[in-house]
């Protein structure tokens, strides 16, 4: 199908000769002849936004994207570069990956894998009317000259593009009381701990036998420094100085990693 046959009724009978008549027009200052150039290939506007309309951007905001587009290629169309048409086109579909590229992201994505969402987009919209049915990875691989693993990535990078809110109703709830955001986990503070025992494991074992036993005795056995005093046969004031002792040398290691000396 001819770009022509997506402009409106009044520009598929004398195209050239009538887009010639209303650029002179607008030339010499006549705006509303810039008014019926736009209107009447709104419907090439149009076609050309409903590419991206799998991108999760609503095809009202789009479109109004692709008139933008058509109207600054109407105000930098020179009659010697050819038809307007063929002019039009480029500049509508460069305005639309621009919105794509720079506005819509939710999140910061590599502008070569954008590029390749909206490739494979197309090529999914493509397929779909050939086949009859949603594509394959393989299927739009082939299409596009992508690798599987490069198309799966663009599929999965194009749900970057609108990211789910974090109060949006969670889809597994049927009352609508709970959100995503509730369903998030949380962090779990047994990790920090793991990672803190990994620091002063070293520590705790360069540590003398006995001052090992006293921090088994008081924080795994749960005891009070009386009764470690009495099973160590030792005064509670030296359990005490121990104590400290110890855990100075555990500090020191889990702050700068270092081990005792």
């Amino acid at each position: 199908m001819t770009v022509a046959a997506h402009a409106g009724p009044q520009f598929r009978e004398g195209l050239p000769q009538l887009e010639q008549r209303l650029l002179r027009r607008y030339r010499d200052g006549d705006l509303r002849a810039r008014e019926e150039l736009a209107r009447g290939f709104m419907p090439l506007a149009c076609r050309l936004a409903s590419r991206y309309r799998r991108t999760g951007e609503a095809q009202e905001d789009l479109e109004q994207v692709a008139y933008l587009g058509l109207l600054k290629a109407i105000d930098r169309y020179d009659p010697d570069l050819g038809p307007f048409a063929r002019y039009a086109v480029p500049n509508i579909l460069g305005e639309l990956k621009r919105h794509f590229r720079d506005k819509g992201w939710g999140v910061h994505v590599p502008r070569s894998l954008q590029e390749r969402v909206l490739k494979v987009g197309e090529a999914t919209e493509q397929l779909y009317g050939r086949l009859g049915r949603s594509p394959a990875p393989s299927d739009i691989a082939k299409h596009t000259g992508y690798t599987v693993e490069e198309v799966l990535e663009a599929l999965d990078a194009g749900s970057a593009y609108t990211p789910a809110a974090l109060d949006a109703p969670y889809a597994g709830d049927e009352d609508g009381a709970r959100t995503l955001g509730d369903n998030l986990g949380a962090e779990d503070p047994r990790y920090e701990l793991v990672e803190l025992g990994h620091s002063v494991a070293p520590a705790y074992r360069a540590l003398p036998e006995r001052e090992r036993e006293i921090l088994r005795l008081r924080f795994m056995e749960d005891l009070t420094q009386a009764e470690v005093a009495k099973r160590m046969g030792i005064s509670q004031m030296h359990v005490s100085r121990l104590l400290s002792r110890s855990l100075d040398r555990l500090s020191e290691a889990a702050h700068a990693g270092d081990t005792p000396r």
